[in-house]
């Protein structure tokens, strides 16, 4: 099972106040970056990797999805999305996605945000998520960039503003990575770039866009503070094609 960090009482306390927590899609800075890889959602059946609050599902349904189910390990992010959504189209399911088991050729998009970098088996759940889409479906993902990712080791604490130290730490070497990012021990799965590229490809997907994702100079004029997110990738984002 994927540690579930979520249910975790101080950090899910700490998570809950964080800008995606209070503002929802407007406060990920990556959002409008990943919404331009989004296809039409006009009438697709959507899963949602990860779906924490439901922020994305209820999106999707406004934009037309005919359908979405939305899967999480924490009952405390599952607890929280069935609280704000009143549409008997949105479905929300506890399941581990290192477990996950989805009907074949079942859906026309499947999205995930955040989620994935968590995860030790993602050749199993690639191949899991890519013979549950239909042909000609798309996958929509972010993960934490592996640059990123890669100044993870054991004992770094995250500074109380948020900001890591630098330079990378070993990207060569792929596994378990440990941080005290909201709460002690937190537990993520660092990959090269081209591994996860590669898993996905393997898995049967063609990838159809790639962005590191930094933040746009309009941003950088409202919120001066993700000025340091120029100085690396922080956020990967990839659209791939069943």
């Amino acid at each position: 099972m994927a540690q579930n960090i979520y249910d975790r009482p101080d950090f899910f306390a700490a998570y809950r106040r964080l800008p995606r927590s209070v503002r929802g899609l407007a406060g990920a800075p990556e959002w409008p970056a990943l919404r331009a890889m989004l296809p039409d959602l006009t009438g697709r059946r959507v899963v949602d990797l990860g779906c924490g609050f439901g922020r994305f599902a209820r999106f999707a349904r406004a934009g037309g999805a005919a359908a979405v189910l939305g899967i999480d390990l924490s009952r405390n992010m599952l607890a929280g999305a069935e609280a704000l959504t009143n549409d008997p189209a949105i479905i929300y399911r506890h399941m581990d996605l290192e477990r996950l088991d989805l009907p074949e050729a079942a859906f026309d998009l499947a999205f995930s945000s955040l989620a994935l970098h968590y995860i030790v088996d993602l050749d199993r759940l690639a191949a899991t998520v890519c013979r549950a889409l239909v042909p000609g479906a798309d996958l929509v993902l972010s993960i934490e960039h592996p640059i990123y990712m890669a100044s993870l080791r054991p004992g770094w604490l995250a500074h109380p503003d948020g900001q890591r130290t630098w330079p990378v730490d070993h990207y060569g070497v792929e596994g378990e990575r440990r941080t005290d990012w909201l709460a002690q021990g937190v537990v993520k799965q660092h990959r090269m770039l081209g591994t996860t590229l590669n898993t996905l490809i393997r898995a049967g997907f063609t990838i159809r866009q790639v962005e590191e994702w930094r933040p746009s100079p309009e941003q950088l004029r409202v919120q001066p503070e993700l000025l340091e997110e120029q100085d690396r990738p922080m956020l990967l984002l990839v659209a791939a094609r069943r």
